[in-house]
């Protein structure tokens, strides 16, 4: 069984992936509901998540992060606002994936 900690950790790096196409998509200013680009970014994510095997997750949790990842973590560490409109969007499929995995107890 997994403890807490080893548990939230493995949530923040599958949504490391997560939060580089919010970067990517240039949805710094968008708001949720209101502009199109944060649909569409929050899409892609649980698109992404619900169309990959569970193999594909594990390895894709083992790379490293690139520098845009870690730009959009920044981002979102930045803006509190967008952080929480993003991930209560993506949140749900990524933990419901990540337990069907057993990547979460």
């Amino acid at each position: 069984m997994l403890n807490a900690k080893a548990t939230v950790r493995r949530i923040t790096v599958c949504l490391l992936g997560a939060l580089s196409i919010l970067l990517l998509a240039g949805v710094a200013s968008a708001q949720y509901g209101q502009h199109p680009l944060l649909d569409k970014a929050a899409d892609k994510v649980i698109q992404k998540y619900q169309n990959s095997s569970c193999e594909q997750l594990w390895q894709e949790r083992q790379q490293p992060k690139s520098q845009r990842e870690q730009e959009a973590v920044n981002f979102l560490r930045s803006d509190p606002q967008m952080r929480a409109m993003f991930i209560n969007r993506v949140a749900a499929p990524i933990a419901n994936k990540m337990f069907e995995c057993g990547m979460i107890p």
